[in-house]
């Protein structure tokens, strides 16, 4: 499995990623985290994978191909385990949530991919 983990920081607000993502894991508020629009993400990320099968409210498996992912929220946080996924899909996930502003977080690295990073 490889976790991918997004959020977004309220402006002028910038924390320790690592302490932000193990807060976030275990479903605890974070201070100066903007809250984000979760229906509206996971209804853009069932548009996205629209070819792919639905197994629940928040999982999806490629029936045409490798890999299924699992999503995970949290009023401030969007968490998507990727199961066998190719780099492909996960770069269409994290361009997903650029939509949303909300760079990804991988803690496998550990490295955010945000403005303050590039």
């Amino acid at each position: 499995m490889y976790e991918l983990l997004f959020w977004k920081y309220k402006e002028g607000i910038y924390l320790n990623h690592h302490l932000v993502y193990e807060a976030l894991v275990e479903q605890e508020s974070v201070e100066g985290l903007e809250d984000l629009p979760v229906d509206v993400i996971i209804n853009r990320i069932n548009s996205v994978f629209s070819n792919w099968e639905k197994v629940d409210e928040s999982s999806w498996k490629n029936t045409t191909g490798k890999g299924a992912i699992h999503v995970k929220t949290t009023p401030q946080s969007i968490q998507i385990d990727c199961y066998g996924t190719e780099g492909k899909t996960m770069n269409l996930l994290v361009d997903t949530m650029e939509e949303f502003k909300c760079p990804l977080y991988d803690p496998q690295i550990p490295v955010r991919y945000d403005e303050m990073n590039e």
